[in-house]
């Protein structure tokens, strides 16, 4: 299903006009994306196979096809050939760990022989598209506790065993029992704290080694609270890198990064036995346990010192039968890998296996599906290889019979049960990397596994990669600044990367509308047909020719994702900022929204709402690693709100609309510059007061005198804050920023020569992926609800960021004036966070152009490096409405605009009816392009008449909110949230959710003080029911404030409300009766003549005219018989277009997307039709 959400039903001609229809005993005619099933099936040259349509598949061996396993694999000699493969997923397990090495038990874990150990566990695929799973052994987790005072190395025993003792008795749980050394080691090593500057003086730090990373957090909390061991009384031991990631340690220790090449090398890994059948471990499984089936072994693990760790050896064991359904699977100790920087040819991408699904389900009347009564009736299928376009796999799964779709492999079942363990099969068969689709996260995956449990379908929900484990479905609440709150599902498919496109689009891209059909038309200008549940449902119990075109629908719904995927990069910059950031690929599509990895918002905590901060984890990698390199530790700090500090400056605009050019200078990535230019870091940081994490700092001659620095050894910033200068010591904030920016500028180098196009893709993804990772520690900095913020960097970055400004402003004003001999003063109009906007005085784009050249130029002189002032373009002419409003024609060359450039006006807003942003764009257009400002009022003019006569159409007057709370949490009455409560008691299955965007209109319903929200009204159920609208509403609180925005810098305020809101256009008004309201109950409507509108009298209620207009009879009907057929030649064309839309002139239209900008207009005109022939009814059979 396109949006997995019902909408409403779907539209139908009216009897009187005749719609074209093929002939229900021939085919019809290919749609458009038939066509292209067709091309892609020549291109391929593809044998299409179709299952006979009575025959039910019920077994794998039906279902194989040649395209669909994974290329056949060649023997591996493991003392001569090394498995060299790129990872995509890093997880851990529990497990009991059986190998040896050279006869030896892996030296340094104490503890009994059959202790559970942590194995880290990585999925990857080779260059020829062989899967892989490596179990890493030997990886323990560890933090850190500052030794106590006088500390000796003789009682780092006694401090294990206390903590030992403690922890056992904390917990009494079965996952412990049979585990006695709960903390494996205690080490002794020398550190310095990350957060301030403490001169050269490292201290001693307690290194604690646990059996299980899940150990740690009661462990901290013991010490926390205070431990006593010999003798040492009771005291807090602060923990350090207490909240890191098993996988982020592992990686960073390893110096591994998301998405990098893997190396095992030959001798030094252990192949288990993968020959084992899937379908046979899943029959067996299912009389044992739901859970993942482990190898009991004996274990013995080591810290992660070199000398805790025996060499790199071959592991001596007998052959483990295989734990997943990858092709190679081995086993390795954690030291033996080597790891690939991913540079060079390193820097490749491999054939990653995509598999893209949609699925489709046959509802009950008026209710949308739910998987415990609903059936699945449909999956389409399309899977690619990464870097190719064409998908080598198409088909679709069907219950019941299905006519033949070219191009594409159709599969017929008789039972739902068939169909969905096939398709399981089918997944497991192809094996793929990434699985996506458009919201499968929390409609189709759930959905599918919930029905398979329904149906007692027990072998579907084996869907991953590791044998026996099955796919469950858990539900969360989650929160983010960027995609609101909303519910989800999460479906745990282990081996395999989630990819759910919607997910994205939420994530990194501002939207009207996130339908699948709005999405295709705003990325790839092309539209799809929606199609309501109710309808599948109908088609569903049609025949073949109806489900092969309910088949055709599905394909689309499957196809359009990997055009998307394409479209966006998705793949390529995920996987890029993976390898930046040094996190796992999951980090950033699915994981950084699950519970386990996000610490909770305080206000959430008791709600289990929580928060998704996607670029946390990353820096904190990146932190993590340049502070081990430097014997940095970063403290556990607990999340708390904190002080807010002032943000960046806006210079106060000079108002107005500029008929001449406007250069704008801008900062080049200006708060990473700040940081590196001041070396502001956590490390540079002289605390002067008492910090949250223990230190305390003392006034800053105390802390002078205490490190021997002298005045030219530090840094006072605006807010007051100190920081060591570089020459003291270097900070590692700015040497990661210094990192990240030399690596995008040779990436945008390499880019330019680059010819190969995915070559290319790689290096625009790489580059946007240091520019963001660039870009987000400063922010991470500033998170008061962060794993580790700094008040004193964030606030001193904006308060330098705020000087640079105002000092740009005066450099450009004073070295640019009659008096050092320009033709003109400098004027600085405006300026906001790391731009501004000068007026040279200037009448031509080029000579603004080289001015604006010189002064960065100049003024970059005027700068510590590496902060550079660069020209980037030129505004002409230029609108300037107010701080942040703003709009001009943008030049890059002198000969022509690059485009028209708006800012945080109405034409890139969503929270607005598409009226305003039409409207706006036009006035704008005139105003900027054709430099008309007279067009642009009698345009406004003629818009405003039309709204108050009743010409516009309802889909420009649509406002859509999301809903991001529930009823009860909001702190006032809010019309989408009213609507959504209407809605539901109207019809609960096709009303709103959480997280959903309500579409709603301002109705003319109710007194003349009725609050707007009460007025809020379905746009559907408005055209049904006649209800008018509330123009005055439209005019007043949509229109007038942007207008007068725009005009007022042009017209002067007065003269702009005057002549825009005041006039012969606002005194026509169109009045519209309602078949629904507060009277309507209690009122009859009387019939009136068609001629005259003269009331007819009760006895004459049945006759179409009055006694008047009975005379001109036959002049009245033929003036209505006209405007029926000019109603349906409206109707008609809108309806063609529509079919053409749908790619097929031969079918009945049964799209009913929302977001289509005539699906309303079709609405109407169909209602509109229906009313004139009832009128043309009326005069009954004409006798003249």
């Amino acid at each position: 299903m396109s949006n997995k959400r019902p909408s409403l039903t779907a539209s139908k001609g009216p009897s009187s006009f005749k719609k074209p229809r093929g002939n229900n005993d021939e085919p019809p005619e290919p749609s458009k994306f038939e066509q292209e099933l067709m091309l892609l099936d020549d291109l391929e040259t593809e044998d299409i196979a179709l299952v006979d349509e009575s025959a039910a598949i019920s077994h794998l061996d039906f279902l194989t096809n040649s395209h669909w396993p994974r290329p056949n694999l060649k023997p591996l000699d493991p003392n001569k050939d090394s498995i060299i493969f790129l990872q995509f997923d890093v997880s851990h397990y529990k497990e009991i760990d059986d190998f040896y090495f050279q006869g030896e038990r892996l030296a340094g874990m104490p503890g009994a022989a059959q202790s559970p150990v942590p194995i880290i566990r990585l999925f990857g695929v080779t260059e020829n598209g062989h899967s892989v799973c490596a179990h890493v052994h030997g990886f323990v987790p560890y933090f850190y506790v500052p030794a106590p005072k006088d500390f000796s190395i003789n009682y780092l025993n006694d401090f294990r065993e206390a903590l030992n003792s403690a922890l056992l008795r904390e917990n009494k749980t079965k996952e412990f029992e049979g585990l006695h050394h709960l903390v494996l080691r205690v080490t002794c090593e020398e550190k310095q704290n990350v957060y301030g500057f403490h001169g050269n003086r490292s201290l001693p730090f307690l290194r604690i080694t646990m059996a299980l990373p899940r150990l740690i957090a009661p462990a901290k909390r013991i010490l926390d609270n205070g431990l006593a061991f010999a003798n040492y009384p009771l005291q807090s031991y602060p923990a350090f890198e207490a909240n890191i990631d098993f996988e982020i340690r592992f990686m960073t220790d390893t110096l591994m990064t998301g998405c990098s090449w893997v190396e095992a090398p030959a001798s030094k890994y252990k192949l288990r036995d993968s020959t084992q059948k899937t379908e046979d471990y899943i029959k067996t499984s299912n009389k044992k346990s739901n859970n993942t089936t482990s190898t009991t072994n004996s274990s013995s693990s080591s810290s992660n010192h070199n000398e805790e760790n025996s060499s790199s050896t071959i592991i001596k064991s007998s052959l483990l039968t295989g734990q997943t359904r990858c092709q190679i699977e081995f086993d390795i100790a954690w030291d033996a890998l080597v790891i690939h920087s991913p540079e060079g040819q390193w820097s490749n991408i491999a054939p990653l296996r995509v598999l893209s699904f949609d699925i489709e389900c046959a509802s009950r009347k008026g209710v949308f599906p739910v998987p415990e009564k609903d059936p699945v009736i449909q999956i389409a299928n399309m899977v690619t290889n990464y870097g190719e376009t064409t998908p080598f796999i198409r088909n679709v799964f069907t219950l019941n019979t299905c006519a033949p779709i070219v191009g594409s492999q159709v599969i017929c079942h008789q039972t739902e049960q068939e169909l969905l363990a096939n398709w399981a099969m089918f997944v497991r068969e192809i094996d793929p990397d990434i699985i996506t689709g458009y919201n499968i996260q929390n409609f189709d995956l759930p959905y599918l596994i919930n029905r398979a449990n329904a149906l007692k379908v027990d072998s579907f929900a084996f869907l991953g990669r590791i044998r026996g484990a099955r796919s469950t479905v858990r539900e969360a609440m989650v929160q983010s600044k960027q995609m609101g709150r909303r519910e989800n599902k999460f479906v745990n498919i282990d081996g395999r990367v989630q990819l759910d496109l919607l997910q994205i689009l939420f994530r990194d891209y501002k939207l009207r509308s996130y339908t699948l059909n709005a999405v295709s038309y705003h990325f790839l200008e092309e539209q799809k047909e929606d199609v309501h549940h109710n309808v599948i449902t109908d088609l569903q119990n049609g025949d073949s020719q109806t489900r092969r075109r309910l088949a055709v629908y599905c394909l689309k719904d499957a196809y359009l994702p990997l055009r998307l995927l394409d479209k966006l990069m998705c793949i390529v910059n995920n996987i890029e900022m993976a390898r930046v950031t040094g996190v796992p690929l999951t980090y950033l599509l699915t994981r950084g929204q699950q519970v386990k990895n996000q610490l909770p918002i305080r206000k959430f905590e008791q709600t289990n709402q929580l928060p998704i901060r996607k670029f946390e984890q990353t820096v904190v990698s990146q932190l993590l690693r340049k502070a081990h390199e430097h014997g940095y530790l970063l403290p556990t700090y607990q999340s708390q709100q904190g002080d807010e500090f002032v943000g960046a400056t806006v210079l106060e605009p000079r108002k107005g609309y500029y008929n001449e050019p406007i250069a704008t200078l801008d900062f080049a990535s200006l708060y990473p510059s700040i940081m590196m230019a001041y070396n502001l870091c956590y490390t540079t940081l002289l605390q002067v007061n008492t910090t949250p994490h223990g230190s305390t700092g003392g006034g800053i001659q105390a802390l002078v005198q205490r490190y021997n620095l002298t005045d030219e050894d530090y840094i006072r910033t605006p807010t007051g804050a100190y920081f060591v200068k570089s020459h003291v010591r270097q900070g590692i904030l700015p040497e990661i920023l210094q990192q990240l920016l030399s690596a995008r500028k040779k990436a945008k180098a390499e880019l330019a020569k680059e010819t190969d196009p995915l070559r290319k893709r790689v290096l625009d993804g790489r580059q946007l992926a240091l520019k963001i990772s660039a870009n987000s520690v400063y922010g991470f900095t500033g998170a008061q609800v962060g794993k580790l913020p700094c008040l004193e960097i964030s606030a001193s970055v904006t308060s330098f960021g705020r000087l640079m400004i105002e000092q740009t402003k005066t450099h450009v004003e004073q070295k640019f004036s009659i008096a050092n001999g320009y033709a003109h003063n400098a004027v600085v109009i405006y300026g906001d966070t790391d731009s501004v906007m000068c007026k040279f005085g200037v009448s031509t784009v080029a000579d603004a152009m080289e001015l604006g050249r010189k002064a960065a130029e100049v003024i970059s002189e005027e700068f510590p490096n590496p902060i550079r002032l660069e020209f980037e373009k030129v505004y002409f002419p230029y609108l300037l409405i107010n701080k942040k409003r703003y709009a001009g024609l943008y030049f890059t060359k002198p000969d022509r605009h690059d485009k028209m450039d708006c800012k945080g006006i109405e034409t890139v807003r969503r929270d607005n009816s598409p009226l305003v942003a039409n409207l706006i764009n036009a006035c704008l257009e005139k105003i900027l392009i054709d430099r008309d400002p007279n067009a642009a009022i009698t345009y406004a003019q003629s818009i405003i008449s039309d709204l108050l006569c009743n010409r516009i159409d309802i889909s420009q007057l649509v406002i859509s909110k999301e809903l991001t709370k529930t009823d009860e949490e909001y702190s006032g009455k809010q019309a989408h949230v009213e609507l959504a409560t209407k809605m539901r008691k109207r019809d609960a299955g096709s009303a709103p959710n959480l997280g959903d965007r309500v579409p709603y209109v301002i109705t003319a319903v109710g007194g003349k003080n009725t609050a707007a929200y009460a007025k809020a009204e379905d746009p559907l159920y408005v055209l049904e029911h006649n209800i008018p609208i509330d123009t005055k509403y439209y005019l007043e609180n949509q229109l007038a404030n942007p207008l007068l925005r725009i005009f007022e810098p042009i017209l002067g305020e007065t003269k702009a409300k005057s002549v825009l809101l005041n006039g012969e256009h606002t005194r026509v008004k169109a009045v519209v009766h309602s078949t629904v309201g507060q009277l309507s109950a209690f009122t009859k409507v009387r019939a009136t003549c068609i001629g005259c509108r003269t009331p007819l009298p009760t006895d004459k209620a049945d006759s179409a005219l009055c006694k008047f207009c009975e005379p001109r009879a036959s002049e009245i009907y033929q003036k209505e018989i006209v405007q029926l057929n000019t109603l349906e030649q409206k109707f008609a064309s809108l309806w063609t277009e529509c079919q053409r839309c749908q790619q097929s002139i031969h079918e009945e239209v049964i799209c009913t997307s929302r977001d289509c900008p005539i699906f309303y207009m079709r609405m109407k005109s169909r209602k509109d039709v229906e009313e004139a022939y009832k009128v043309i009814q009326r005069f009954g059979s004409p006798n003249w």
